[in-house]
């Protein structure tokens, strides 16, 4: 992660949060007063997201004492404590929603894609996210994708080329919207194209692409776009895919699937933050 930026995003979601200053902390906790927590897993899930909420609370006290008691990615059962943090009691009240806010969302996204990284096993079918994420916490939830086991599509616009129906119309044709393209970025950048239409698959096949988006097919169709393409480029399979279909899907010989509900409609793991003591003036 780009820890830089990462610093930048945990002082801005703080100072959301804060506003002019935590009126509730600062009228019940003492100067001085210090506590230990543990963070405990609520329900079964993999964790995601701890170098993370360590750093909102180093973020506010740096000289806080922070004990992960789970590996990054450590499949959990209910009831496991995952974290230790230990210091001033103002700073761990006034950090504890927004770490755990993150970390709930990050390790939610990973059990999901361990999950269905699970289905996929035995085959040479990697699982996909998107840029279907949350502004401004895609860096978030493309790590906790790769925790969860998954693999990262490109990371943003500046990160390939993916020409879609929209842009062939814009151009012209998709001969035109390919060579502009390629034009463009040169020999070291992908070029993606969807289709979905066997056509559309055998058309793309004549020009100088890297990659075929094949979108919301069913699974005779993608069989047979897979033979037509014969391993001369990645292939990608999209659109409607679920729990229940991932595995079908997968089966066709397709290269990877793509979901963007693994990040946009994600549900939190439930995690929460006990007191275990605290010493000081009361």
């Amino acid at each position: 992660m780009n820890t830089v930026a990462l610093r930048q995003f945990i002082r801005e979601a703080l100072n959301e949060d804060l506003g002019v200053g935590d009126l509730t902390t600062e009228a019940l906790v003492p100067a001085g007063h210090q506590s230990s927590c543990v963070f405990i897993a609520k329900q079964p899930g993999v964790i995601a997201g701890l170098p993370v909420a360590k750093m909102v609370f180093e973020e506010l006290e740096p000289q806080i004492a922070w004990t992960a008691l789970v590996e990054e990615g450590a499949e959990v059962e209910k009831g496991t404590p995952v974290a230790r943090i230990s210091g001033p009691t103002s700073a761990i009240l006034t950090g504890e929603r927004v770490a755990l806010n993150l970390l709930q969302r990050m390790s939610g996204i990973a059990t999901i894609t361990r999950r269905l990284v699970k289905k996929l096993e035995g085959l040479n079918c990697k699982v996909l996210d998107t840029r279907k994420t949350t502004p401004g916490l895609r860096q978030l939830e493309k790590y906790a994708v790769r925790v969860g086991g998954g693999s990262n599509h490109r990371f943003g616009l500046s990160h390939g080329v993916m020409i879609k129906d929209n842009h062939i119309a814009m151009a012209g044709s998709l001969a035109k919207a390919i060579e502009k393209a390629r034009n463009y970025v040169g020999h070291m950048v992908q070029i993606e194209v969807e289709a979905d239409t066997l056509d559309q698959v055998k058309e793309i096949l004549k020009y100088d692409v890297d990659a075929i988006l094949l979108d919301n097919m069913d699974l005779e169709t993608l069989r047979e776009a897979v033979r037509l393409i014969d391993g001369k480029v990645w292939t990608e399979a999209s659109g409607g895919i679920t729990p229940e279909t991932i595995r079908a899907i997968a089966e066709t010989g397709v290269d990877a699937v793509s979901l963007g509900w693994l990040t946009h409609s994600v549900t939190s793991l439930d995690i929460s933050l006990d007191f275990e003591k605290g010493t000081g003036d009361a």
